[in-house]
């Protein structure tokens, strides 16, 4: 009776019904393990698991599902599956209610998975479960290919495109995000034209005319993507202005840097350490900072005619009349190709060649700030994760945490509450 009491009781929990039932549960308490056993009722009916034809059995072979722990037992659901032989697609094993096709898992012991994967590292997670780093990757990359194969979004409007390093050696990866849902629409690897090409391909000619902006770096292969696949991209593409400031930073650090060796070796020491300085933004600058700044700021150096160069351009956003835009960034692009400095010359000259983008940045509330928000949980990710030891569980994992995806198993019915 105790017996019986006990596998209903398991049954219940795994949510079997007809034809499959728990006939025994076995404790090992020297392996701290129990196994619970399940069987399937000899008259019901065999079908295929792609078509759900009725099937004559092939052959049944006996498969092991880790479960949730029991107390601290490690629990194994292990039952004697039949295998079908179809006409239309051959031998195929019968659909089960407890795991989804390919896992060695119980479709409960993979959400729990997915739970403390949104919430802690990949390392932290395969300890504590005492799992592999090659199960909970499958986990994950089976909750990917669920969630990508469920998502049915309507076409984004205003997307941002973006790289990200996968590891040393400059190895990249192409994000695309959708800027109105916050979410990645895409990962690519390298940061190549095809790398894009392929996301453009897949969102139809209707889509990418449906869109309105597309905020990038100013990276020619990206640039040449979007031109080839996006109408009208001149007035769409969109250069954002952190980027902008990013090169213009380096431009202004290369000249303090070819000036402080020369100022040394006259033995003068001014610009020694004060690389942070230039670099950053005077209204995060305390008063201390911008009283020891201002002597520099304010001199006849370089560096302070590059540095000063920088911070108009950083003061020429947010105009609502294009013309204006133009006007005003047609005056800074002649200061700075007379600045006599090559590496502010340098930056002039991209913009120049990448004109209609930044006057769109200059005169529409679009950036890439998305992105780089982003961008900034992908490190994160992968700092947490240790590394990754391929593209492949980088790419999931991006999708996994970013991908805006429902990831549980689909025997549990249950949309996932990501957004």
């Amino acid at each position: 009776m105790a017996n019986r009491i006990l596998t209903q009781h398991y049954a219940q929990l795994i949510g079997l019904a007809s034809p499959w039932r728990v006939t025994a549960v076995e404790s090992d308490h020297e392996a701290k393990e129990v196994v619970i056993r399940v069987e399937r009722g000899q008259s019901a009916r065999l079908r295929c698991p792609e078509c759900n034809r009725v099937c004559r059995g092939y052959d049944a072979r006996e498969r092991r599902w880790r479960h949730l722990d029991t107390m601290q037992y490690r629990t194994i659901l292990v039952a004697q599956v039949p295998r079908v032989d179809c006409g239309e697609h051959g031998v195929r094993q019968v659909a089960i209610p407890w795991s989804d096709p390919g896992s060695r898992f119980t479709s409960i012991f993979e959400a729990l998975v997915i739970d403390w994967l949104l919430e802690a590292s990949f390392s932290a997670v395969a300890r504590q479960l005492g799992l592999s780093w090659d199960q909970v990757a499958g986990i994950q990359a089976r909750a990917v290919r669920r969630g990508l194969a469920r998502r049915n979004l309507d076409p984004p409007t205003r997307i941002g495109v973006d790289e990200t390093s996968f590891a040393k050696r400059y190895e990249y990866v192409t994000i695309v995000n959708d800027q109105d849902r916050g979410i990645v629409l895409y990962v690519a690897d390298g940061r190549k034209g095809e790398s894009l090409d392929v996301f453009y391909d897949d969102l139809g000619e209707a889509a990418c005319a449906g869109l309105q902006s597309i905020a990038m770096d100013m990276w020619g292969p990206y640039i040449r993507s979007t031109e080839n696949h996006v109408p009208e991209s001149a007035q769409k593409i969109v250069f954002d202005k952190f980027h902008i400031a990013q090169h213009l930073g380096k431009a202004v650090d290369q000249v303090r840097r070819q000036e402080n060796k020369q100022l040394r070796a006259a033995g003068d020491d001014r610009l020694l350490k004060t690389k942070y300085q230039w670099l950053m933004n005077p209204d995060g600058m305390s008063r201390k900072q911008l009283r020891a700044f201002a002597p520099l700021r304010d001199s006849t150096l370089r560096s302070a005619r590059a540095w000063a160069i920088k911070e108009m351009a950083m003061s020429l956003w947010g105009y609502t009349r294009r013309g204006w835009a133009e006007h005003m960034w047609k005056r800074w692009h002649g200061w700075a190709i007379r600045s006599q400095l090559e590496p502010v010359k340098r930056v002039a000259r991209m913009i120049k060649k990448y004109w209609n983008g930044v006057i769109n940045a200059a005169t529409t509330d679009t950036t890439n700030a998305r992105a780089e928000s982003l961008n900034s949980k992908i490190q994160r990710i992968k700092r947490d994760a240790c590394g990754f030891r391929n593209r492949e569980r980088f790419r999931n994992a991006i999708y996994f945490n970013l991908g805006g995806l429902e990831l549980y198993p689909e025997s549990l019915k249950i949309a996932h509450p990501i957004s």
